[in-house]
C-alpha cells in the first residue's frame, strides 16, 4: 500500500536533533561538518514548517521549548531505530588518504565538504593535518598537499589547480554601516595575521591604492582568529572568498569594496612518479567542488579612485 507521509525535511529535523542533544549550534554543527549558521537556518525552517517554536532564548544560550523537548524525545527514540535497523554489510578495506593543508582552509573550506567525499568514496579516509611549510614529499608525512601557488605556474599531472583565490577587506555589517559607509576604509581598525602579513600590501597593489599603515590593530597568530575578530566587530580585515564565504552568506561579515583576483590558485599536489587510486580520486573531487563554488559578490558601493 502506498503510504504518502507528510514530513519536514530530514536535513531539519537531523540538524534540529544534533542541537537538541548538544545544546549549542556550534557542537551541533562540528558534529554534522556544516557552519553554524546552516544549523541555525535548518532549525528555523523546520519551525516555519510546523507552525511553532522549538527553541527560545537569547542567539548565545538556546534551549527547548516544550514543543522542542517533546520533538527531540521523539527524534532521539525514532533516529535509535534507524540506526538498529540498518543493514551491516561486510566493510570494504579502506585506504587511508594522509592530506596536508593550510590550517584555514582546512577547516573553513575542506573539512565542511568532506561529507560529499565520503559519500562518494567511502573506502578512502582522509586524514587532514595542518601544515604552512613547502611541500617535500621526502621528509612529510602525508600523501598529498594542498597550498597556494601562482595560477600561471601551475603545471605537470602531480600538480592540480581546483579554486582560484580572490581577497579584499572584511568587515562585520554594523561596523561598515556605522563607521564606514561614507568615509570608506579610512579610519577603521586594520587586523593583520602572522601567516600573511603582506595581505594588506598586496591588496592595496592589486587595486592601484596608496600603500596606508591604516590605524593599528591586533596581529593574529593564524587567519581564523583575525576573520573572527572581524566578524565580532574589532576591526576589518583582508580575508580570502574561500574562507569567508559562509560568513558573507551568513550576514556575519560584508566585502564592501568586493574581492579581487590575486592571481593565486589552491593547488593539490601528489609526489610525482608514485600512482596512488586514493590520491587521484581525491584530485577529481577537489577540482568538481571547486565547479561548485560560485565567484565572489560584488562590491557593496563603488570603490573609492585611488589617490
Amino acid at each position: 500500500m502506498n503510504k504518502r507521509r507528510e514530513l519536514p525535511p530530514f536535513s531539519a529535523l537531523r540538524a534540529f536533533e544534533a542541537f537538541a542533544r548538544h545544546g549549542r549550534m556550534l557542537r551541533a554543527a562540528e558534529e554534522l561538518c556544516v557552519t553554524h549558521g546552516a544549523v541555525s537556518r535548518q532549525v528555523r525552517a523546520l519551525q516555519d514548517w510546523l507552525g511553532t517554536s522549538l527553541v527560545e532564548g537569547p542567539r548565545t544560550d538556546l534551549r527547548l521549548t516544550p514543543a522542542g523537548r517533546q520533538l527531540a524525545d521523539v527524534l532521539d527514540r525514532a533516529f535509535d531505530d534507524i540506526q538498529a535497523g540498518l543493514p551491516r554489510p561486510p566493510r570494504a578495506a579502506q585506504s587511508v588518504l594522509r592530506v596536508s593543508c593550510l590550517g584555514t582552509f582546512a577547516m573553513r573550506w575542506l573539512i565542511p565538504r568532506l561529507p560529499r567525499f565520503y559519500r562518494d568514496h567511502p573506502q578512502i579516509a582522509v586524514e587532514v593535518s595542518e601544515s604552512y611549510a613547502p611541500v617535500d614529499f621526502r621528509t612529510g608525512s602525508y600523501d598529498a598537499a594542498i597550498r597556494m601557488q601562482t595560477a600561471a605556474r601551475v603545471a605537470g599531472p602531480e600538480v592540480t589547480a581546483f579554486l582560484p583565490d580572490y581577497q579584499g577587506p572584511v568587515v562585520a555589517p554594523s561596523v561598515w554601516a556605522e563607521h564606514a559607509e561614507g568615509a570608506g576604509l579610512d579610519g577603521l581598525t586594520r587586523l593583520h595575521t602572522r601567516t600573511y602579513p603582506d595581505g594588506w600590501a598586496e591588496w592595496e597593489a592589486r587595486t592601484g591604492r596608496p600603500p596606508s599603515d591604516g590605524k593599528a590593530g591586533t596581529v593574529f597568530d593564524h587567519t581564523f582568529y583575525m576573520l573572527a575578530a572581524a566578524s565580532a566587530g574589532l576591526g576589518v580585515a583582508i580575508g580570502g572568498w574561500s574562507l569567508v564565504q559562509d560568513d558573507l552568506a551568513d550576514g556575519q561579515l560584508v566585502a564592501p569594496l568586493g574581492l579581487v583576483d590575486t592571481g593565486l590558485a589552491y593547488v593539490y599536489v601528489r609526489p610525482p612518479g608514485q600512482p596512488n587510486t586514493a590520491a587521484q580520486a581525491f584530485a577529481d573531487w577537489l577540482v568538481g567542488e571547486g565547479r561548485r563554488c560560485a565567484g565572489p559578490p560584488p562590491a557593496l558601493r563603488a570603490p573609492a579612485r585611488p589617490g
